[in-house]
């Protein structure tokens, strides 16, 4: 089977879960790994796993199947960043969606989906553990079924919701608060890449937060 993935970031954490992936599929498929849609030629399957790009129908026609995996019970959930967004909700699960990419976004059949459970200790490299985990499982789901899955239409009678996207100043914390009044901010935020903030006394700092151990 020939599959090619996109994924946007070289900085993404979940490139090490799919180089594993890669690795260990490498030998029973061909498998290529780009950065930008323009370096795609064509295929059985299309994985866009964290691309930024939005993938025309003249691109996928190139691919018997082009899947998306997105982290919410679709068709609640659409848009960015949706697994930040539902933990800053409260949500202690998460169901990731295996689904086909279409022109509007989020909004294609659903191949299979998985549920993770976020616990509310979780720090943010385990919460990304735990969803690109699924993200594999829902990859291997993909290639075992290709050619025999009949996805599912998104539930029609639920309204869609769409989450925003996040950018650096959604990393602020108010220092006038408690740190568990903003705890599932601190634990969401990425320290390398969207790290939590606060301004205090004229300067700006960055919280980097790890467990050292259980109370």
């Amino acid at each position: 089977m020939k599959i090619a993935i996109v994924c946007s970031s070289p900085d993404h954490p979940v490139n090490p879960y799919l180089a594993r992936w890669i690795e260990a599929h490498s030998r029973a498929h061909d498998i290529v790994l780009a950065r930008r849609v323009k370096e795609l030629e064509g295929g059985d399957i299309l994985f866009l796993i964290s691309c930024a790009e939005l993938v025309g129908a003249a691109v996928r026609a190139r691919f018997a199947a082009t899947l998306v995996i997105h982290a919410s019970a679709l068709p609640l959930g659409r848009g960015w960043s949706p697994h930040i967004w539902q933990i800053l909700e409260g949500r202690e699960q998460i169901t990731v969606s295996l689904l086909e990419a279409e022109d509007k976004v989020d909004s294609g059949a659903i191949w299979h989906q998985a549920v993770c459970d976020i616990p509310r200790h979780a720090l943010w490299d385990e919460i990304n553990h735990a969803i690109f985990e699924a993200e594999l499982d829902l990859m291997d789901f993909a290639v075992r079924n290709f050619g025999s899955c009949r996805p599912v239409e998104q539930d029609e009678t639920a309204v869609p919701t769409y989450y925003p996207r996040r950018g650096p100043a959604d990393g602020a914390l108010d220092p006038d608060r408690t740190l568990a009044e903003q705890f599932d901010l601190i634990r969401v935020s990425d320290p390398d890449r969207y790290p939590a903030f606060f301004d205090l006394f004229g300067h700006r700092y960055r919280i980097r937060i790890e467990k050292v151990g259980q109370q």
